[in-house]
């Protein structure tokens, strides 16, 4: 499938590893020229070299702390010029799995933490996306995906929860402003899929349980449990989706909000 985006521009926040870079990957296969945001250089330096190594795609490296306005706004400026043009927002920046003092019960919450959080994952987003509109507007074409998460939908992460279904709302309500400059906005919620960080994570509590990673994963997707696939997904089968929703083939789909998690959910939403 033509997936029209040979040439386009595109700016992934998160981009240094996980789902972020999975995405900067598969949107560098298809012929997008990107920049790369983090908040770390070295690891934001090294993935953006091997994309372009892989791609053979322009891939340009921007350290930014996403909870710093002015440096948002000098960032995305600086990216649309060292790109000639952006086409393409990808919102992937959060702290893996929340801050551990802003995700538990309700009386060990840490406010200056939760607020944190929300401030890196839901505002991060908000201040990127504020910054990038005008130079999507300017291209005539535009894409923003932001990268939510299926807590929104699960109780029991309070930050997590917040955040997610925060973005949900924002996704929505940016798609109904923008649609008409030809710029879609949509939602992915990933439920838990293959990265460096979740691998690390399951090792963990494997080492724990004295067992292999390989025999954890086993007994989590053991019949029907984990999701309906029985495997967990991988960050490349959520950067499909995001190409997708990036491409030209994907105009009927504006404001809506996708989980990619194989199936883990018995719930019904019409």
């Amino acid at each position: 499938m033509d997936t029209g985006l040979e040439g386009r521009r595109g700016l992934v926040v998160g981009g240094s590893r996980g789902i972020g870079k999975a995405i900067a990957l598969e949107l560098a296969r298809e012929g997008v020229d990107l920049v790369l945001v983090a908040r770390t250089p070295g690891p934001l330096a090294d993935a953006a070299a091997e994309i372009a190594d892989a791609t053979g795609r322009k891939v340009a490296p921007m350290a930014c702390d996403v909870t710093d306005r002015a440096r948002v706004e000098a960032t995305v400026d600086h990216a649309a010029r060292e790109l000639g043009g952006l086409h393409i927002l990808v919102n992937s920046g959060s702290y893996p799995g929340g801050s551990p003092t802003a995700t538990g019960p309700i009386d060990t919450i840490v406010d200056e933490d939760f607020l944190e959080d929300f401030n890196v994952k839901y505002l991060g987003a908000l201040r990127c996306a504020r910054a990038a509109i005008p130079h999507l507007k300017a291209s005539g074409w535009g894409r923003i995906v932001n990268i939510s998460g299926l807590n929104a939908r699960i109780a029991g992460n309070l930050s997590g929860g917040a955040r997610n279904a925060s973005l949900v709302h924002f996704t929505r309500t940016l798609a109904m402003q923008l649609g008409r400059d030809g710029v879609t906005v949509n939602c992915i919620h990933p439920g838990l899929t293959r990265t460096e960080g979740v691998m690390e994570m399951l090792a963990g509590r494997a080492a724990k349980r004295g067992i292999t990673l390989e025999e954890l994963e086993a007994a989590d997707y053991a019949e029907g449990r984990g999701n309906s696939i029985g495997r967990m997904v991988d960050a490349r089968e959520i950067a499909h989706l995001a190409v997708f929703l990036c491409s030209d083939r994907s105009w009927a789909i504006n404001g809506e909000t996708i989980a990619a998690d194989g199936g883990g959910s018995r719930s019904v939403y019409y």
